[in-house]
């Protein structure tokens, strides 16, 4: 069981956010970019371009920064922010 708390941020301000919460499996992070997916389907976002160094800093610092230049399209916010809530 885990959970993510995604957030849009522009200006310093929460502008979309939502909790990702999977209770039938552990987080596992060779499925980290089906979570994603799924989070950025929520959130009506865009998909950002997964790299190796987002994946490690989400495991090490326990969250990661998805920023304008990790997108294919242009986006009208400042990052994208995904948190893991430990329980």
């Amino acid at each position: 069981m885990f959970k993510i708390w995604a957030k849009i941020m522009k200006e310093g301000k929460i502008q979309r956010q939502f909790v990702y919460e999977n209770d039938e499996e552990k987080l596992t992070y060779s499925h980290f970019l089906q979570y994603l997916f799924d989070i950025c389907r929520e959130l009506d976002a865009p998909t950002p371009v997964l790299l190796k160094t987002h994946i490690f800093n989400f495991a090490k610092f326990n969250h990661v920064r998805f920023l304008p230049r990790d997108f294919v399209e242009a986006v009208d916010f400042d990052y994208l922010l995904l948190e893991n809530i430990i329980i």
